[in-house]
């Protein structure tokens, strides 16, 4: 055991130049966990690990002492794989033990300019010796600056041409709650009859786990536990253009859809679809609301997702949220005057949402990801993965069927279970992650650099060979 914490040590060290500034106090306090009684598994341990850059650490290493003594009081609502994780830089990240990592996900779309950028950090701390916090019942400089840059950004990319005013939140699952109860709010204005309240959403579409929200999201897996959902939420077939004019009527208050369903499958909308749904949501009076959480700003290339399409398929609402505080929480709602001028004070509110600190961090990674050079790179970073997702198709043709996705949100679709290639790639030093049925989901940094790229998808094809043979 000690020979094998050791020999994982000095891997880590010479994988690492960061070796020295990581908390090596959480290493040793763990160093001591229990050893395996079963000494053919010891056995059987050394010789794997010596085969894999980054073994998944064993259960009496110190990354699962640290787990057992935390899991009893944390509730189990995800199952995580065994790395612990405490730092990061750019596009990478560190273990516990000091294995190092090439983050194809960046938290899930979140660090879109990286893992603890220089930058930002500056502001947090400037931020948090100036005001953290002051409640929305006054003025601050920061929550005003931030709403009106979201919106000139927006109008500026040619992106959603009306857009007037903004509602600051603390999450996806919150802008997305906010979006439905405006939708609401403008269907009562509408027709005062109280019959037009139905949210239309889409099959495989994940708007969030509250419960608006997650009435949305018409996934049984998500949906069951909890049911029933709340009333009025009506289910349509992505991509369904003959379907449209049956599906949203006259008591349709709000259509919700994602541009491209990134836990979905990373399925893409196409533009007669986003446009027909647009001329029928004008026709009967509905709100279209897209949701850019995950593939907006600049995630495609584009400021926001829906970019490149005519006006007449533009939003109504827009919710975001994840790479708009680059892992600090904050999601925003951007409106219409047509739908800001139906909300009235005291329709809804939010504790933290709009706090100085929040907003400033926002306000300083709005600036930089509208970026006309760093929205270039992402559709040159994008050929590259593109290329060789192509040749790894050729490559593999009985296991890759289709490439999905645009400018940094790429699918690979499957065609068998990709957990043992999620395995074998965090084994190899590269993390990646799954989306709808069997497919690979890539949301690096955007930021991340073209030789970062190509050393990540020689893991991943040294990894989905290794799962293959």
């Amino acid at each position: 055991m000690a020979l094998r914490l050791c020999v994982r040590r000095q891997l880590g060290s010479l994988a690492s130049p960061r070796a020295a500034v990581i908390p090596k106090v959480l290493v040793a306090r763990y160093a001591t966990a229990t050893t395996s009684s079963l000494a053919e598994d010891v056995k059987h341990a050394i010789k794997r690990d010596a085969s894999l850059p980054n073994p998944d650490p064993t259960v009496d290493s110190p990354s699962a002492a640290l787990v057992d003594e935390h899991a009893p009081y944390m509730i189990a609502t995800y199952a995580r794989p065994p790395p612990v994780f405490v730092q990061g830089e750019g596009s990478w990240i560190w273990d516990i033990e000091n294995r190092k990592y090439l983050d194809f996900t960046a938290g899930i779309a979140v660090n879109a300019l990286g893992h603890c950028d220089p930058q930002i950090a500056e502001v947090i701390a400037q931020q948090a010796r100036t005001l953290v916090h002051a409640s929305n019942l006054y003025y601050n400089p920061w929550t005003g600056a931030l709403s009106k840059l979201l919106v000139e950004k927006t109008v500026e990319s040619g992106a959603m041409h009306d857009a007037s005013a903004v509602f600051i939140c603390n999450s996806g699952s919150e802008a997305n709650e906010a979006a439905i109860k405006f939708a609401r709010k403008a269907g009562k204005v509408v027709d005062p009859s109280g019959n037009k309240i139905e949210i239309v959403s889409f099959a495989n579409a994940f708007h969030g786990r509250t419960m608006g929200s997650l009435s949305a999201t018409h996934n049984p897996k998500y949906q069951k536990p909890f049911a029933p959902m709340l009333p009025g939420f009506k289910l349509g077939t992505y991509n369904d253009v003959a379907a449209i004019s049956e599906l949203v009527t006259e008591k349709t208050c709000g259509v919700m859809v994602e541009p491209i369903q990134g836990e979905g499958g990373v399925q893409v909308a196409s533009e007669e679809f986003l446009v027909a749904l647009a001329k029928r949501c004008r026709e009967v009076g509905a709100v279209l609301v897209y949701d850019e959480i995950q593939s907006g700003l600049s995630r495609t290339g584009t400021m926001w997702a829906h970019g490149n399409l005519p006006k007449e398929a533009h939003p109504d609402i827009l919710t975001t949220a994840k790479a708009l505080g680059n892992g600090f929480p904050i999601g925003a709602v951007i409106v219409t005057k047509d739908v800001s001028e139906k909300i009235s004070v005291g329709d809804h509110g939010t504790t933290f949402g709009g706090n100085p600190l929040a907003c400033r961090v926002a306000h300083h990674i709005v600036t930089r990801l509208s970026d006309a050079q760093l929205q270039k790179d992402v559709l040159a970073k994008s050929e590259i993965f593109r290329d060789r997702f192509r040749k790894l198709q050729d490559k593999f043709p009985k296991l890759i069927t289709e490439v999905r996705g645009k400018g940094l949100i790429l699918g690979l679709q499957l065609t068998q279970d990709p957990t043992n290639i999620v395995k074998a790639a965090r084994e190899r030093g590269l993390l990646i992650i799954t989306a709808g049925t069997n497919t690979l989901r890539f949301l690096p940094s955007l930021n991340i650099s073209e030789g970062e790229i190509q050393q990540g998808l020689d893991i991943l094809e040294e990894s989905i060979a290794a799962v293959v043979q």
